[in-house]
């Protein structure tokens, strides 16, 4: 096509078609999470939301729910709010603990996610055996103990002191924005242990956590240098 501009002779002829200059809105894309936890996990997505928003606002939408419920139980639920919503989600990330819960639920969710998944809407069950302070921990060294949830927190309680932020308990709403600058780390160190389990079920993956697919996929928007 030739950038020339219309003769003037031309203008006004029937075959002559205005120029019109759009400017393309592009979509959010909608994301949901619905977490086992009520607290702790909500606040730590909710402020990643946050970073997200400021860096790019309209670019990602995120409703995040807790509720309470573990394995199958919460992927019933997280199903149910995706069918009463009136946004088309993208992605579906379905977030517990493995804790103490039967090996054959905790596998079985992710079977139901798997089987969920469609070409519109993609499920993901972000487990963490044992718990989410797993994924906090990767933050500051790699960490492949099988250890119980509770001796998590002494050893994250160390790591925040020796930052100057005081000690490690539930429900901290700042725990994501404490941990923002080493989140390149934790993903790199949680995909090591992803590795180092390949070939177990998730009930036998311990540790392990796949929070770092989440965090990964959204890592470019909470960074503002790439910003265009």
């Amino acid at each position: 096509m030739s950038l020339k501009p219309e003769k003037k002779s031309d203008l006004g002829k029937s075959w002559m078609k205005p120029r019109i200059d759009r400017h393309i809105k592009i979509q959010p894309e909608y994301h949901l999470i619905v977490s086992e936890g009520t607290d702790t996990e909500p606040a730590y997505f909710k402020a990643l939301k946050n970073q997200i928003n400021v860096n790019y606002p309209g670019r990602i939408r995120m409703d995040i729910y807790g509720r309470g419920e573990s394995t199958i139980s919460l992927f019933e639920k997280a199903r149910k709010l995706a069918e009463a919503s009136p946004n088309v989600y993208k992605h579906i990330w379905i977030i517990f603990d493995t804790d103490d819960f039967p090996p054959e639920n905790v596998n079985k969710t992710v079977q139901l996610c798997n089987k969920e998944t469609n070409s519109e809407t993609i499920y993901h069950a972000v487990w963490s055996n044992q718990c989410i302070e797993l994924w906090f921990l990767l933050h500051f060294s790699y960490f492949h103990s099988d250890i119980h949830r509770r001796d998590y927190w002494p050893k994250l309680s160390k790591k925040l002191t020796e930052l100057g932020k005081g000690t490690y308990r539930k429900n901290r709403d700042d725990i994501f924005e404490i941990l923002q600058p080493f989140i390149a780390n934790a993903v790199s160190n949680a995909e090591r242990l992803d590795r180092d389990n390949a070939g177990k079920t998730p009930s036998a993956s311990a540790p392990g956590t796949m929070v770092y697919k989440l965090v990964k996929m959204l890592l470019p928007y909470l960074q503002a240098e790439y910003k265009k």
